[in-house]
């Protein structure tokens, strides 16, 4: 930390190569103007290990934060209290800035395969875009990210976690209630539960829509249990031509399943192998997966959608 203030008290940020979370750019100036206060604020968007709001599993009447495994069936396994889902300040790891580093030492230590791979699995390392929608009738934008971005034409619905910022501006008088009863159910559950119960589908339509960033067509923006808060930005485009989870969610709330590939059959599931050629897709007609992403991010990047 002392090297970077030293570097922003002579020249700011302009020229800092760090990775951290998106920062204004400010002058030596700025900086030395600066309290310490705010200088240490913007120094937490820099460090390694960094103190930021996330959500736990909180305990009212232990008083305490649960891991996981000290849950079952939503209360805790110590005394059978209600748990709940909190949005609770402590720290937190910026894994992303040294994520590639720990996927190659894997090889060099002599650790199982399994024991390798659920190491890979915690490293959570993806290697997509973030591409931003805008929302009809407001200024407000909704990130997501992907690791297709080429499926861009196959999105019919966005899915945010309930409890995502943005989920009670937008929700519609007529489904106020609906959605906050929602956000209740979920918020007794783990989040090891709702990414483990694929069976039951459930979710809520907001009554808000994005905008479709190349054609301008509405997007149905709904809430979902199965996407966290705190994994990506907390919302998904949703592909279900391309991605089970999104078929499935949508054959049940009967929203459209355009198919975007090829000679691909999707009338039972979807299509998820990276092998196909794009269909009804635009300017990325008949292109294959690799020519289709490099393709696409060139496109976000000349309407200033992507962001990474």
């Amino acid at each position: 930390m002392t090297t970077l203030t030293t570097v922003f008290a002579k020249e700011g940020n302009a020229n800092v190569n760090a990775v951290c979370d998106e920062a204004a750019t400010f002058s030596a100036e700025d900086w030395n103007a600066w309290s310490e206060a705010v200088q240490r604020k913007i120094l937490m968007n820099y460090r390694l290990t960094f103190l930021a709001d996330s959500w736990v599993n909180w305990c009212p009447v232990l008083g305490t934060v649960l891991a996981n495994d000290e849950i079952k069936d939503g209360v805790s396994e110590r005394g059978g209290h209600p748990v709940e889902q909190k949005l609770m300040r402590q720290w937190s790891m910026r894994i992303s800035a040294y994520a590639e580093r720990l996927l190659k030492g894997l090889n060099e230590v002599d650790f199982s395969d399994s024991l390798k791979e659920q190491q890979r699995n915690w490293i959570g390392k993806s290697q997509g875009a973030s591409v931003q929608f805008t929302l009809e009738g407001r200024d407000d934008k909704i990130e997501v990210f992907t690791t297709r971005p080429d499926t861009i034409f196959g999105v019919t619905f966005m899915v945010l976690a309930p409890e995502h910022e943005l989920v009670d501006q937008i929700t519609t008088d007529d489904n106020k209630a609906a959605i906050a009863e929602y956000k209740t159910k979920a918020a007794a559950k783990t989040e090891r539960d709702r990414q483990a119960n694929v069976k039951d589908i459930t979710g809520q339509f907001t009554g808000a829509y994005a905008l479709h960033p190349f054609t301008g067509e509405k997007v149905q923006i709904w809430i979902g249990e199965y996407v966290l808060a705190s994994y990506g930005t907390g919302a998904v485009m949703a592909v279900p031509a391309g991605d089970q989870r999104d078929y499935d969610f949508a054959k049940h709330f009967g929203i459209d399943i355009p198919n975007i590939f090829e000679g691909k059959d999707i009338s039972e599931a979807a299509y998820t192998d990276k092998d196909a050629v794009l269909a009804n897709s635009d300017f990325l007609n008949n292109l294959p997966v690799k020519q289709s992403i490099v393709k696409a991010i060139e496109a976000y990047r000349s309407k200033r959608l992507w962001k990474r």
